[in-house]
């Protein structure tokens, strides 16, 4: 059993964003490669282990105190088999007024008997910008491999000047060929809180994103609560799915945070 801890804090230093804390401790590790042109400082979660294994524990605290920051995963996360004890992740993003803060992690795929619990809580300052979401897979279908059994309680909170004004919970446990729709392999979730903008202006958007991804196996929507944008995906294709997730993403940070309309490469090794 392992117990990970990476605490990531970005700042303003002679008017440029910087790493101002950084504490890591196995397997997780924190790399800082050049981000592109236009993009802002680049932060990549590494897990050193290969993969998470009954009872590992992972706490991830990312804080943009001022200007912006991108944090994403150096590869797909995977939990493998457990025999009982349940894999624990906490994720606390923070965004101080008028920061800006993209939390875009490559996918979780769990092998059939995973436990895994993850929660995940935002905390947003007055005009604070944020994007960022999961993907989940369920086994390595093109290896005949499914996520039959198991247990899964996946959540999400959305705080706003330390008022909770959205929260998201789903809980599978047991027999979870039995629960979910065969065909579906993957599911998505992404959140859009726009800085000082009116979140219903970009549904038009995000919807012609999906439609264009949109195929025979993958489901898509969108819709505006609470201030922000929160859209949706399941699909057959965790492959399809990833590449209409990325399309969303990479129009959501160019249209609401002025970013370059792409995601890091890593989205594309």
């Amino acid at each position: 059993m392992t117990d990970g801890v990476a605490e990531i804090s970005f700042g303003r230093r002679e008017g440029i964003t910087r790493l101002v804390h950084l504490y890591q401790r196995d397997p997780l590790r924190v790399l800082f490669p050049a981000p592109a042109a236009g993009d802002p400082p680049l932060a990549v979660l590494l897990i050193t282990s290969g993969g998470l294994v009954a009872g590992d524990r992972l706490n991830i605290d990312v804080c943009v105190a001022e200007g912006a920051a991108h944090v994403t995963a150096s590869a797909a996360e995977k939990v493998y088999r457990s025999c009982g004890p349940t894999t624990e992740i906490r994720q606390s993003l923070s965004v101080a007024a008028g920061g800006a803060l993209e939390f875009l992690p490559l996918e979780t795929i769990l092998f059939d008997g995973a436990r895994l619990r993850r929660e995940t809580t935002i905390e947003l300052g007055s005009g604070a910008a944020f994007l960022g979401g999961d993907i989940v897979v369920f086994g390595r279908r093109a290896r005949g491999e499914r996520f039959a059994s198991g247990f899964l309680r996946e959540v999400w909170q959305v705080q706003r000047d330390g008022r909770l004004v959205w929260g998201d919970a789903l809980h599978l446990e047991g027999d979870i060929a039995g629960i979910i729709d065969d065909p579906a392999a993957a599911f998505a979730t992404m959140i859009l809180a726009p800085a000082g903008r009116d979140p219903r202006g970009f549904l038009d958007c995000a919807r012609k994103v999906q439609s264009a991804s949109a195929t025979d196996v993958v489901r898509s929507g969108v819709t505006v609560i609470a201030g922000l944008v929160v859209a949706r995906w399941l699909a057959a294709d965790a492959a399809a799915l990833r590449r209409a997730y990325a399309d969303l993403a990479s129009r959501l940070r160019c249209d609401a945070m002025g970013l370059p309309p792409g995601l890091p490469r890593l989205w594309h090794v």
